[in-house]
């Protein structure tokens, strides 16, 4: 079978048939998300810059973004920062090529500082943050197997997809993008470091949320409680657009107002204030955590665009994952996509390929695995073309 590839059919109780089940989003705030997002826009600048310079992608990873959380002294009307947020770049990088000195880490630190700016509008990126660069020149026979000419994956990882997304893992990824987006026009008091974390336990949906706060809009106790209770009623109402299962909702449940103790934040950000942050830790390809899925725990974020697998093949796992489903589900519930690479070899070839349709009728499943079969080996074989799908933005990896 060409690509190693097999496609069959399993026999599993599907997730939304399960009788629990827990989904988790890390919002763009986050310090985890930051590390990604920052990682991986320094990865798309360099591409961006070895492309001009060179017509094509030099070795690099940007994956090893650290977080170092700052001091802060946060109150009522407006509080200060005390210590700043610590970020450490560190990764591999092609620097020079023969006698050109390359200015990568002017592109990486301009990269991390403009998506700063660009997603925690409440931060100082003068005052509140110290962005250190430690890339370093990429190790020679990573370099030489990294010849974007040549194909060829420059590590041993899998990827991992599944589809479709559960009505309890829709209501958990748009509840955070519903609150960092269209609502902060009528809040603009909750902050960017938004968690959601979903239960589901048969047909209720219980959200627990953690929102900060930013302090400057926050005058004092009773406003900040008005908040809540508006934030809670606006995702409540934004839930019900997506299921129709009974969906509680609980922000900022370490709150204790009888001892005064309140999410408050100056800069709308957590990392403002002792929490860390490290790229891998967060969200998955598809912008979620899912305990009760199958998972990779490689991190996207920052690797090279053109080869690294532990990002395309993660990528190309939901992909696939979604249009075999789209193409085959009736009578199939869900769809798990795992492939694994060998470094050295073709990126189109992966060592092993499995596609598995979740069923629980008894039928005739041929004509499905044969189209199951024929979307991944198109997909793997135009993997290139995800290249400049990332380099657009126009594919997210958390």
């Amino acid at each position: 079978m060409s690509k190693n590839l097999v496609a069959e059919t399993i026999k599993e109780t599907p997730i939304e048939q399960q009788r629990i089940e827990i989904v988790e989003r890390k919002g763009v705030g986050h310090p985890d998300s930051l590390a990604d997002g920052i990682a991986e826009n320094v990865s798309r600048e360099l591409s961006r810059m070895y492309i001009k310079e060179f017509d094509r992608i030099l070795h690099h990873n940007s994956d090893e973004v650290q977080i170092a959380g700052g001091q802060a002294e946060p109150k009522f009307g407006g509080g200060i920062i005390l210590e700043p947020v610590y970020i450490l770049l560190v990764g591999r990088a092609v620097t020079n090529v023969g006698d050109k000195r390359l200015p990568y880490r002017s592109v990486a630190l301009r990269a991390a500082d403009d998506y700063l700016r660009k997603n925690c509008p409440h931060l100082d990126t003068y005052e509140d943050v110290t962005v250190d660069c430690r890339l370093g020149q990429g190790s020679m026979d990573l370099r030489e197997v990294y010849d974007t000419r040549r194909g060829l994956a420059n590590d041993t990882s899998f990827g991992v997809g599944f589809a479709p997304l559960s009505e309890t893992e829709k209501v958990t990824y748009e509840t955070e993008r519903f609150i960092n987006n269209s609502l902060k026009d009528d809040l603009p008091e909750v902050g960017q470091d938004v968690k959601v974390m979903a239960s589901r336990i048969g047909d209720r949906i219980d959200l627990t949320v953690a929102a900060a706060m930013v302090d400057s809009y926050v005058p004092d106790a009773d406003h900040y409680i008005s908040v809540i209770e508006e934030l809670k009623a606006r995702i409540h109402d934004h839930a019900h657009g997506i299921t129709e299962r009974d969906v509680r909702v609980m922000v900022n449940t370490a709150d204790d107002y009888d001892r005064g103790v309140y999410y408050i934040t100056v800069t709308g950000l957590s990392m403002e204030n002792g929490d860390d942050g490290s790229v891998g830790r967060g969200n998955r390809v598809n912008g979620l955590i899912t305990p009760f899925r199958p998972m990779s725990m490689e991190a996207a974020a920052g690797k090279n665009p053109v080869t690294h697998v532990g990002k395309l093949y993660n990528v190309l796992a939901k992909l696939i994952a979604e249009e075999v489903y789209e193409e085959t589900e009736d009578n199939v519930h869900d769809v798990f996509v795992r492939l694994v690479s060998q470094i050295g070899k073709p990126i189109t070839e992966p060592q092993a390929a499995s596609v598995q349709l979740v069923v629980m009728e008894d039928d005739d499943y041929s004509s499905k695995l044969e189209t199951a079969e024929a979307i991944a080996e198109e997909r793997l074989d135009n993997i290139e073309k995800l290249t400049k799908k990332i380099l657009k933005d126009e594919i997210e990896v958390f």
